[in-house]
């Protein structure tokens, strides 16, 4: 409910407010043709602690401010375009796995940014894709923020920090969260999907940092 109600606010507020592209910066539409265009999805694979991982974006250029503008300035009407690209990678690593029974599993969501959002990203993504998840896993206690943090700090910050809600055993898992940066987030799902039973084999994210 509060995802819909976020969603019409963003909406309402691009028709009425004047907006700028999130991508460029130009006056005009939310997303103007040229940055549009640049969010076609073209998936990529990559490898989190041996867990592979298939992103449709590569997390630079005009995707990054898009990314950043939906997901924490409000502006959920940008969600089509990033939908469209969680549900390429999606797709690409659903191929690469074979049998039924697969669970999508978003990462655990903090009540803090539930609250200051009103929405959660991944979430409305997943909906907007018409992707069906189940919300298997919660947080055990709060991690630090993480984006001054080095890439040895993020890992020792989130390590432990999740656990299943519901039951895992021998259940076959797809994790699936926004931007795969250091893949900390993905590493501690996946270890506690594991730590339930649960088998992990592998994970779709919207956009990639370019490993270096």
């Amino acid at each position: 409910m509060k995802d819909g109600l976020a969603r019409v606010a963003g909406f309402l507020q691009e028709l009425v407010l004047p907006v700028d592209c999130a991508g460029c910066g130009a006056p005009g539409p939310a997303l103007c043709r040229d940055c549009r265009s640049r969010l076609r999805p073209e998936v990529t694979r990559r490898e989190v602690q041996g867990m592979p991982v298939l992103s449709a974006l590569a997390y630079e250029g005009v995707v990054q401010p898009v990314v950043v503008a939906f997901k924490n300035e409000g502006r959920t009407g940008l969600a089509p375009p990033l939908a469209v690209a969680l549900r390429q990678a999606v797709a690409a690593a659903v191929q690469q796995v074979a049998g039924d029974g697969l669970l999508l599993v978003p990462m655990a969501r903090t009540r803090r940014s539930a609250v200051e959002r009103g929405y959660d990203p991944v979430r409305v993504l997943l909906r907007r894709a018409r992707l069906p998840s189940t919300d298997a896993l919660r947080l055990v206690r709060s991690p630090q923020d993480q984006l001054r943090l080095g890439r040895e700090e993020r890992f020792r910050n989130l390590e432990g920090g999740m656990a299943a809600r519901i039951p895992l055993a021998g259940r076959r898992v797809l994790l699936v969260d926004d931007v795969v940066t250091t893949g900390a987030t993905l590493t501690e799902a996946a270890r506690a999907v594991r730590a339930a039973g649960g088998a992990v084999l592998g994970a779709a994210t919207v956009a990639s940092t370019r490993l270096r």
